[in-house]
């Protein structure tokens, strides 16, 4: 699994081989596109419009071509099929990532959750879970699911 990830990287930046601060970013990348996964999977149903703004978010955030941004996608969710816990994903993004950076990732989760126009309590039970491991406050968990909500605005 770790050959196959430092290949993608290698493969697709290896001008930025021997930079590790380049290296801990695109593991971040990985390892925010694995939770966002995990989460559109939680409630037994892959929805093709939790998948597309799943997609759009990842774009948004990372910028990456389509070709990058699909090998991300497969290598994020091979990570989530192969993990153990979520907190191989969260303790690395703890590490890395400012607070507003973590209310981010929680917003991006709620807005991959509400893409189906519903909220399962699977998907509830994960969002607060990652976010009470991301160590964010029960008020800025609350905050980040009402602006997702598309009905509150």
């Amino acid at each position: 699994m770790l050959s196959t990830i430092t290949s993608f990287f290698e493969n697709h930046f290896s001008a930025e081989k021997n930079n590790t601060e380049t290296h801990t970013a695109h593991q971040l990348q990985l390892a925010s596109a694995a939770l966002m996964i995990e989460l559109s999977k939680a409630d037994q149903s892959i929805d093709e419009s939790e998948t597309n703004a799943l997609v759009k978010i990842l774009k948004q955030c990372f910028d990456l071509s389509e070709t990058d941004l699909n090998e991300l996608i497969q290598l994020a969710e091979q990570e989530a099929k192969e993990a153990t816990s979520l907190y191989q994903f969260t303790s690395l993004i703890n590490t890395h990532f400012e607070y507003e950076e973590k209310v981010q990732l929680i917003l991006n989760m709620w807005e991959v959750a509400y893409a189906d126009g519903k909220i399962d309590r699977y998907e509830d039970h994960l969002i607060r879970k990652v976010a009470d491991l991301l160590y964010l406050s029960h008020k800025d968990f609350i905050k980040s699911k009402h602006k997702a909500n598309p009905d509150s605005n």
